[in-house]
């Protein structure tokens, strides 16, 4: 037996046969068209072919996983029309005299490569959205029609990557799992295999070969390893650790409806973490005290324009009465050059991470700024909602935020359009930040902690490069004391604090987090029952001093 590492998709154990998965390739040749229009033409219906399919399956989409996640194939239609993706084809066929395959196939590698090489990994992502669609106009030009992805039993697949169609048509092909040694964990694949409850791996080092074909294999989600050939013993082990988590699943669902409190009495705001709106669901299934982050950018992405107020408030007011009273804290567009969209207007950036982006996007864009804010205060006419601002760095930030949110709601009043009170809120990210957080918390109505730029920012590493592994340490030292200070300012002006980056979901952290006394911890949606579970049963005030001391000591 061989076991391999990868990153997991989604927890679960599966056990079948493997099934190896090798995308037909098409070889393409670049050659001299007499005819350009003709070749228009051929490309043309090529692209009203693929828009047929990919509507079909949408409508798969729709049934395996529900709306949200069926509209990352409206956003394939999308870039099937965009325009800079058409006329480089058209281009290259009516100027070039080149064959539409050719055309095709270069144009798709240049939008390819410029996805991946952006920094932000969701937009690196992207770039198999692109070959996606790329893959399938070769196809219908080749004349290669769709693979089968199907087994007789249940299989687990393995594959070099799989495109988000292939894997939407894996539940009707009797497929349990799979692990690809491409892809990314925030590519729509692993949206697609999370929404299906389908354990995967991805990014996993082994070398694919058609020997391993009707081979057993045990896919460990939890771990995040594929193991190879296991014998019937380990067989036996998946199962009764397959068991047992279930079990635990069981047993956590005991914490659905108890209070966050301490076991010496103290009480903790656990709030849910979410990026799209499905999870809202998550967070009430999961009994959330609240949406403690609500990213809300996936209303701009695959857009063509920046969305309308009305199209924010509609998914502003479904959340917030979703949640029945209970908080939802919206995070503004927080955009730069390394995630955007065409219609952002954002030039080219040497650093992005350190240029126009967050809050620094919005102050030099007050309309769509504007626009934002009124959808959120007419959203908090019907439920508690509140605003926080990202990579707020100066006072001076503080004070053209204020200034637009008065502008704001004069605004809104002149129009007679009904408003809630909505509080204000600052996501402490940056050093700087963390400097003068006795000065921000004095302009805001609550602090929030993003220990996964923080972190980054602190320590001058890119936490997504490889490169800095065995540099990069997210519970330093310089960090935890960071967070005190903030935790230590803000409850000066008796005011809340919350964390909620990665470190707020690592129970081995609650303990420490609990002592330096912050008040809420927000989560993605699956984590609020172990955490609550976790909080229950500690004990603060046993909490050494010692310990702690050894964190800033």
């Amino acid at each position: 037996m061989t076991g391999y590492n990868g990153k997991s998709v989604f927890k679960g154990i599966a056990i079948g046969k493997i099934t190896v998965y090798k995308r037909k390739s098409v070889s393409v040749k670049s050659y001299t068209v007499s005819d350009c229009e003709a070749e228009l033409e051929r490309f043309y219906s090529a692209k009203e072919q693929a828009v047929s399919q990919l509507d079909e399956l949408y409508s798969l989409a729709m049934n395996e996983v529900g709306g949200e996640d069926a509209a990352i194939f409206m956003i394939h239609m999308m870039m099937m029309e965009d325009f800079s993706f058409i006329s480089s084809i058209e281009h290259l066929i009516s100027d070039g005299y080149f064959n539409a395959e050719y055309a095709v196939s270069v144009t798709g590698q240049s939008f390819y490569d410029m996805f991946r090489n952006m920094d932000d990994p969701y937009m690196q992502a992207r770039s198999a959205d692109v070959k996606d669609i790329t893959t399938r106009l070769l196809d219908i030009l080749s004349g290669i029609k769709e693979q089968e992805i199907s087994s007789d039993e249940p299989a687990i697949i393995l594959a070099d990557e799989l495109t988000p169609s292939e894997t939407v048509r894996l539940a009707k092909g009797n497929i349990i799992a799979f692990a690809t040694t491409g892809g990314s964990a925030s590519s729509h694949t692993a949206i697609l295999a999370r929404s299906m409850k389908m354990p995967a791996v991805m990014g996993v080092p082994f070398e694919i070969t058609p020997e391993l074909n009707g081979k057993r294999a045990v896919i460990d989600g939890y771990d995040g390893v594929i193991y190879i050939d296991p014998d019937d013993a380990f067989i036996a082990y998946m199962l009764r650790k397959q068991a047992m988590e279930e079990n635990k699943y069981a047993l956590l669902l005991e914490y659905k409806g108890r209070e966050n409190i301490t076991a010496d009495g103290r009480k903790v705001d656990i709030f849910a973490n979410i990026g799209r709106m499905p999870e809202v669901d998550d967070a009430v299934y999961n009994d959330a005290g609240g949406i403690g982050l609500f990213r809300s950018e996936f209303i701009y992405l695959g857009k063509e324009t920046f969305p309308t107020e009305d199209e924010l408030f509609t998914v502003y007011r479904t959340a917030a009465e979703k949640m029945q009273g209970k908080e939802v804290v919206i995070r503004t567009l927080d955009v730069g050059a390394d995630r955007r969209m065409r219609y952002y207007g954002l030039p080219e950036e040497r650093n992005p991470a350190l240029g126009c982006r967050g809050i620094r996007y919005l102050l030099k864009r007050p309309d769509i700024f504007k626009t934002q804010l009124k959808a959120i205060y007419r959203a908090a006419a019907f439920g508690k909602v509140s605003v926080l601002y990202p990579m707020v760095s100066t006072v001076v930030d503080v004070g053209r935020i204020r200034k637009i949110n008065e502008e704001t709601v004069a605004e809104l009043r002149a129009d007679g359009i009904p408003i809630g009170e909505v509080r204000q809120g600052i996501l402490i990210e940056t050093p700087s930040a963390v400097i003068i957080s006795d000065l921000l918390i004095q302009n805001a109505d609550f602090l929030s902690i993003g220990t996964n730029d923080l972190a980054q920012y602190t320590m001058v590493m890119d936490r997504e490069n490889v490169l800095m592994n065995d540099f990069f340490d997210p519970i330093n030292i310089s960090l935890f004391r960071m967070i005190k200070m903030v935790i230590d300012n803000a409850h000066r002006y008796r005011k809340k604090v919350t964390v909620c980056g990665e470190m707020a979901a690592d129970t081995s952290l609650t303990k420490i987090f609990l002592a330096m006394g912050i008040d809420g911890l927000s989560v993605t949606p699956s984590e609020i029952l172990p955490l609550r579970k976790e909080v229950c049963a500690t004990d603060v005030g046993s909490i050494s001093q010692e310990t702690l001391q050894q964190l800033w000591n």
